[in-house]
């Protein structure tokens, strides 16, 4: 079964600065990790993918406008605090299997080296359509 573990921040749950105030050090202690975890997902035949994003900053929100241009607007909804990191797709035998994976990468040191203790989302991905389609 496929995996799409979403790694999350808002605002409300970052205690540590944004990553470009890390100092360099963390940032590849950082970096290193993620790299090791994908090595070893990639390795166990259970890595589909995996992406870090850019800041929330960078964002464009675009909404379809009968007979028009599309609607463009910078940035994150300006009512969400809330913005998807990055996310690994996996390929592994079970949810609980999934679950582990993310609660390894909630782990990733971040400043000082300590573990960040990110919220990473589960959620299946669909295999097809539903059924009755």
């Amino acid at each position: 079964m496929k995996y799409m573990l979403l790694m999350q921040f808002s605002e409300k749950n970052v205690d540590f600065p944004k990553i470009d105030e890390w100092k360099p050090e963390e940032v590849q202690a950082h970096i290193r990790f993620m790299m090791k975890t994908n090595t070893a997902l990639s390795e166990a035949g259970e890595l589909v993918d995996a992406q870090g994003l850019a800041m929330p900053e960078t964002a464009k929100i675009v909404r379809s406008h009968s007979g028009g241009a599309p609607v463009v607007t910078e940035g994150p909804f300006a009512e969400s605090k809330e913005w998807v990191a990055g996310w690994w797709i996996v390929d592994c035998e079970s949810e609980q299997r999934a679950i582990e994976i993310a609660a390894d990468v909630s782990a990733a040191p971040g400043p000082g080296g300590l573990p960040l203790n990110m919220p990473i989302e589960v959620r299946q991905v669909m295999a097809g359509p539903p059924a009755e389609l």
